[in-house]
């Protein structure tokens, strides 16, 4: 029986990979990305050479059965994201939760991911936090805020560039203009920035200044 391997890529700085990622991309029998262009660079920067099929949220459904009959068939396969971990706010769990009903091996190996940075780089206590991913775009959006108006922990969220503000004011309303955040930016990159202030002073500092790239967002919890 094959197995699956989880590969972490880098989220910007393409140094961001370990030795044994770069081993597993080049020895599996195939290699599930994403996005197949951005996975071609990434190889290209590496010189590894080797098969790429498309695995992402809108065929996931679809090709999963063809996936899980490669790896019953002895074939080793490695799945990656554009950035980071898979199954992180990304495309990976539905293909785990196959493998491990079909017995499958499966690999996670440890690596890049951009939350991680962002809370440790925030300043924020780190000793316990919730992880929220994106919150949901409509529906349950007011719920979600309102859960976590009461707590103690420390609270990380991603975002889009263009949903920044609307999520910064909607934390404003709902956790308190001036509860302490950080909104790291570019991390890794060559325009990596992190601003930290309350939640009013991150909404004063984006509306005078340009929002572009991915994003992380960390707040700390409810004080006594």
């Amino acid at each position: 029986m094959g197995k699956l391997y989880l590969v972490p890529t880098p989220i910007g700085n393409l140094e961001d990979i370990t030795y044994r990622a770069v081993r597993i991309l080049s020895e599996v029998n195939g290699i599930l990305a994403e996005d197949t262009r951005i996975t071609s660079r990434l190889l290209q920067h590496y010189s590894i050479s080797n098969q790429l099929s498309s695995f992402h949220q809108f065929n996931e459904h679809k090709i999963l059965q063809g996936i899980i009959e490669r790896l019953l068939n002895d074939e080793t396969l490695a799945l990656v994201t554009d950035a980071g971990t898979p199954g992180i706010s990304d495309p990976g769990y539905l293909l785990v939760r196959e493998c491990i009903r079909n017995e499958i091996n499966v690999e996670t190996l440890p690596g890049a991911t951009a939350f991680i940075p962002a809370l440790v780089n925030s300043g924020i206590p780190c000793d316990k936090f919730s992880f929220e991913g994106f919150l949901p775009h409509k529906k349950g959006r007011t719920k979600k805020l309102k859960e976590l108006v009461h707590a103690e922990y420390t609270l990380v969220f991603y975002e889009a560039p263009y949903r920044l503000l609307k999520t910064l004011g909607q934390l404003a309303e709902y956790l308190g203009e001036n509860r302490y955040a950080c909104v790291s930016r570019e991390l890794t990159k060559i325009h990596e920035e992190n601003i930290r202030g309350t939640l009013e002073e991150l909404i004063n500092y984006y509306n005078e200044h340009t929002i572009k790239g991915e994003i992380v967002i960390v707040v700390e919890g409810k004080k006594d």
